[in-house]
């Protein structure tokens, strides 16, 4: 029996019905692995693993590659909700490792000044500026 793009097994749903609860949120699969096994889930970590590959390709996660390195990083963002549609940048904090998307026209008016005057164009999909968050600046006073 060949399975169909879309088809939903009962791991596949399970996996999409935790992601779905976190919208906006970045996570490796490892995370997900160790939050969903924390709450009895009897799925595998190669399971996750090739479901994650499957909600991408259907279009139900994105998946970013930020550092060389580092895991791969999963979202699920609903599509009326969707921040990268065109422009996909962010900001990555250096001390905890959040990922923020940047959903701002201060950038696009800097993307568009490289464009137009040093004559490169900026890839949105692996644009990552690296600093501190909020959170961890608050933390160090």
């Amino acid at each position: 029996m060949t399975i169909k793009k879309g088809y939903n097994t009962r791991h596949k749903e399970e996996l999409l019905e935790y992601l779905s609860s976190m919208p906006g949120r970045h996570m490796t699969a490892g995370e997900i692995c160790t939050c969903l096994k924390s709450k009895g889930s009897t799925i595998g970590t190669a399971t996750v693993y090739r479901q994650l590959e499957k909600l991408v390709d259907d279009g139900r996660l994105s998946k970013y590659i930020i550092d060389e390195g580092t895991s791969a990083c999963y979202e699920f963002v609903p599509e009326e909700d969707h921040l990268c549609e065109k422009n996909c940048y962010h900001c990555k904090c250096e001390s905890c490792g959040v990922l923020i998307h940047m959903d701002c026209s201060e950038i696009m008016s800097f993307v568009e000044h490289i464009k137009e005057h040093h004559g490169f164009e900026i890839d949105p999909y692996r644009t990552v500026l690296y600093g501190k968050c909020s959170g961890c600046m608050a933390k160090e006073g």
